[in-house]
């Protein structure tokens, strides 16, 4: 057998398609395709075309098909090969910059650096870089967005050199929106077509994405989900994605969600149901007669959050609802390709399928409450009327009410519980007509009762695309929000990504003088620790709704179903449900001014940018000019003395560790997005470089620079290292037990030539996609991170960088072994892992040692050989020089 097995051909408007079949495999007696989940049937496709009888062969097509009948728990290796892949410039900037120092290594082994170009396509968005620096001003993203250019002139001219010197690379110029949501309303065709030998060949569209959150895609029945930024360079360069066959659980939902109900709350119940599941490394499937009541943008706002809820993907089917949007959004000729496809090849979900899930967890819609989630974990929800007392307790709020600032004896004081920011924000809730119009018209409502938002928060609404502007203001609700104080900020993730920009400086500077627990409330999709402002203690997630309404009521420690939120200009009490609109009054407000004609205006010149944009000079060459003196882009190191043979891999040997963790360690307390302390190393450095603090930017903003980067990481304000008592990027350097930042430390024990170690807890590398997570990790000199169980992101993007995963045997910590951190550590035998089995830790002190049992966590032979290669990259590169 081969894939012309399955090859059939698709007469559609008098168009010949050529289309891979799997329902075949049913006629063939081989598997009951129409049982097994959709998203499964994508994966099967996609081995059944790229077959190729060496990397994929029959007998793997046949074996998922199998897997996905019987639900068994071994799994098994295949090799995945997503259409495109999707970037944001956070990511995108470190992955062109390794895409640039490889070409110079190409060409320094006399070979044409051009061998180093995508070979699928790639869509970057630049979205990550705006900052709320102007808020108060009606023109407050133009003013953004000149800052934003001022800042990021360096970063933009090497995007733009890549537009124009890669193939298959497409740039998305700033100010347009946030990458999800861009690709939710535009760059995804659902169903993807391609010039082959054969003709014309039509192809469910899969996708990887260097954000955490591409999953947003699946709400559209397009398969994709975020990965390392290193493992996304190895698919650009013509690699296949490498993974064990997920295991698929469904979500069976009933009922229909009550009036008041948004796609937020939907979204934060998912989560905090699914989080106990252990969704981890598994594909999440919603199926059941629930679905018919969840619009497209409502299961965009539950698919966005699956990494929240711990899931490789949350993946909704192609229905009557999908066609929907595709027509509504400017795609009439894409939604009659996708109909015919689906119906004629078994993606089209009829909501009367009897589906084999490996698990299925039942969810009543009905039974859904307004929530919010916080202070610093998306999957902790509290519903409205438990808030007040919740985050009374956790903040202990009521010995902490003697503090009150309240210049000029306005009607507000700033104190304990106060919010300070509260923003609507990201593609997450930004993509739904139905929560921004609400929004708006709860807006309306509270002007109209002469209700106006306390002085110290800062206001902010950033949508994630332009067309939310256009029915914002065709409908008038615009000038509501900014008669409130939310005026449009820019197009970006701006503060759901920590761009939330400076504070006042009055409230900042009393925030720290009287160490205030001050609040954000946004409609964002992360609230870990740190991440909104560094002098916010509590983030709370919500509505846009809701976000309007806590502004108004200007502090987190209220029950907004039994206490006013402010008074209205006739000096009554004004309660939520006063303001709160109805569903009725919203969804007239969706179908009318929600139109097909803004779609096609914002979306017809895409790519072209702004004046800004088309301004910037860029000299058009094969390999890119490096400037020395630059502090935004500099080549990194991770090529120098590249060699095209394989080292042997070195057990490690009187290691010391260099962190000791608890649970939850994100992304972002390990590699930071947000400001730039003067006094930390990162800072430091860029003063020591001539660069002044107010022009300092973010982490994010300089992760083409290694300098800043490897100084940032685990250098997060709120990070807590338990060898030292104080939090913010300290350790302690053995054996003279000095107390210093981690990587001063660090660097001392590379003088030394000592290796090191980081101890972890559960969920060790939760949150974004942040490749400079692990780049960080590699170049601090840490060998291996030893943990109770990793992120699936973190894991591989560990793994992309030659960093060995390990976990804890069975019920063994840190903690439970005894020890203390300032062992000496061994691991032997690294050249013979494998993956799953198991390795002895030694640790030495004073004499005396202890030996304990770690797990490889590597999950395919090929990820030894990228352990063995010193990472994905150097493996991918060795492989196409020796061609």
């Amino acid at each position: 057998m081969t894939s012309k097995s399955l090859k059939q051909k698709l007469i559609l408007n008098n168009r010949e398609y050529i289309v891979h079949n799997i329902s075949l495999l049913e006629k063939m007696g081989l598997a009951k395709i129409n049982r097994l989940p959709f998203s499964a049937r994508i994966l099967i496709e996609n081995l059944g075309r790229n077959m190729d009888s060496k990397i994929i062969q029959w007998k793997d097509i046949v074996f998922a098909a199998n897997f996905y009948e019987t639900c068994p728990q071994n799994s098994k290796l295949v090799a995945f090969h997503p259409s495109r892949v999707l970037m944001q410039d956070f990511t995108g900037v470190p992955a062109v910059v390794d895409f640039a120092a490889m070409r110079d290594a190409v060409e320094k082994s006399g070979l044409d650096p051009k061998k180093i170009n995508p070979m699928v396509p790639v869509d970057l968005v630049i979205d990550h870089s705006i900052q709320v620096d102007h808020f108060k001003e009606k023109n407050s993203f133009f003013l953004n967005a000149r800052k934003e250019y001022e800042r990021n002139k360096e970063r933009y001219q090497l995007l733009k050199w890549a537009q124009k010197s890669f193939d298959n690379f497409r740039v998305v110029p700033p100010e347009s929106g946030i990458c999800h949501q861009v690709n939710l309303e535009y760059l995804a065709k659902v169903i993807s077509t391609k010039k082959t030998r054969d003709g014309l060949a039509a192809f469910p569209d899969t996708l990887v994405g260097t954000d955490s959150h591409t999953t947003m895609i699946n709400a559209l029945g397009v398969l994709g989900w975020g990965v390392g930024g290193i493992e996304a360079e190895a698919v650009m360069l013509g690699q296949p994605y490498y993974m064990n066959l997920p295991q698929i659980i469904g979500v069976n939902l009933t009922g229909r969600p009550r009036k008041q109900i948004t796609s937020t709350d939907i979204a934060l119940y998912v989560t905090n149901v699914l989080r106990k599941e252990n969704a981890v490394e598994k594909i999440v499937e919603y199926t059941g007669p629930g679905l018919k009541h969840l619009t497209l943008t409502d299961r965009a706002t539950i698919s966005n959050m699956s990494p929240e809820y711990g899931a490789t993907a949350g993946f909704f089917p192609v229905d009557e609802h999908t066609l929907d949007y595709l027509e509504k959004t400017n795609r009439s000729e894409t939604a009659r390709l996708v109909e015919a496809y689906c119906k004629a090849c078994g993606l089209f979900n009829s909501h009367y399928n009897d589906i084999k899930f490996s698990k299925k967890i039942d969810i009543d819609l009905s039974l859904i409450e307004t929530s919010i989630a916080g202070p610093s974990r998306p999957q902790d929800r509290l519903s409205l009327d438990s808030v007040k007392e919740k985050v009374t307790k956790i903040f202990d709020l009521d010995t902490k009410k003697d503090v009150l600032i309240n210049p000029g004896n306005k009607p507000y004081a700033l104190t304990n519980g106060s919010i300070v920011i509260a923003a609507i924000t990201s593609c997450t809730n930004t993509s739904n007509p139905y929560t921004m119009i609400g929004a708006g018209l709860a807006a309306r409502n509270a002007v109209k009762k002469g209700l106006s938002i306390p002085w110290y928060v800062k206001t902010s609404l950033s949508p994630g695309s332009r067309v939310v502007l256009d029915y914002l203001n065709g409908s008038g609700l615009m000038d509501y929000f900014q008669e409130l104080g939310f005026n449009n900020t820019g197009f970006g993730c701006m503060t759901c990504i920590g761009n939330s920009g400076p504070l006042d400086p009055f409230i900042e500077e009393s925030v720290k003088t009287h160490d205030l627990d001050v609040m954000s409330v946004l409609s964002g999709n992360r609230n870990f620790e740190a991440r909104i402002h560094q002098d916010v203690k509590g983030n709370f997630l919500m509505s846009p709704i809701l976000v309007v309404i806590y502004a108004i009521a200007g502090r987190i420690d209220i029950n907004l179903k039994s206490e006013p939120i402010g008074i209205s200009k006739d000096g009554n009490p004004v309660f939520m449900r006063d303001i709160w609109p109805a569903a009725d009054e919203i969804n007239h407000f969706v179908e009318t001014y929600v139109k097909e004609k803004f779609f096609k205006d914002q979306y017809a010149d895409i790519f072209k940018g702004d004046k800004l944009w088309q301004a910037l000079e860029v000299d058009e060459s094969t390999t890119f000019k490096f400037n020395k003196d630059s502090t935004y882009i500099k080549k990194p190191p991770f090529f120098k003395d590249f060699s095209t043979d394989v080292p042997p891999i070195k057990d490690i040997k009187g290691a010391k560790a260099l962190l000791v963790l608890a649970d939850s360690v994100t992304t972002d307390h390990i590699s930071p997005a947000g400001a730039i302390p003067v006094d930390y190393p990162a800072g430091r450095y860029l003063v020591e470089n001539g660069v002044k603090p107010r022009e300092f930017n973010s982490y994010g903003s300089r992760r083409g620079n290694h300098e800043v980067m490897m100084r940032g990481t685990f250098a997060n304000i709120r990070i807590k290292n338990k060898l030292v008592s104080d939090t913010g990027g300290l350790t302690l350097k053995f054996p003279e037990k000095k107390q210093d930042f981690v990587f001063n430390a660090s660097q001392e024990y590379r003088d030394e030539k000592t290796d090191l170690l980081v101890f972890g807890g559960q969920e060790y590398g939760t949150g974004s996609s942040r490749d400079w997570a692990a780049k960080g990790t590699t170049l601090l000199g840490i060998k291996a991170v030893i943990a109770k169980s990793f992120e699936r992101i973190h894991r591989s993007n560990l793994v992309g960088m030659g960093v060995l995963p390990l976990i804890f045997k069975d019920h063994d910590s840190f903690e439970t072994l005894g020890l203390k951190g300032d062992e000496t550590f061994s691991i032997n035998n690294l050249d013979k892992i494998k993956p799953n089995e198991f390795l002895s830790v030694k640790a030495l002190k004073n004499g005396r040692e202890k030996n304990f049992q770690v797990q490889v966590k590597l999950n395919i032979e090929i990820e030894i050989d990228y352990i063995k290669n010193g990472g994905i990259l150097h493996y991918v590169l060795r492989k196409m020089i020796k061609a």
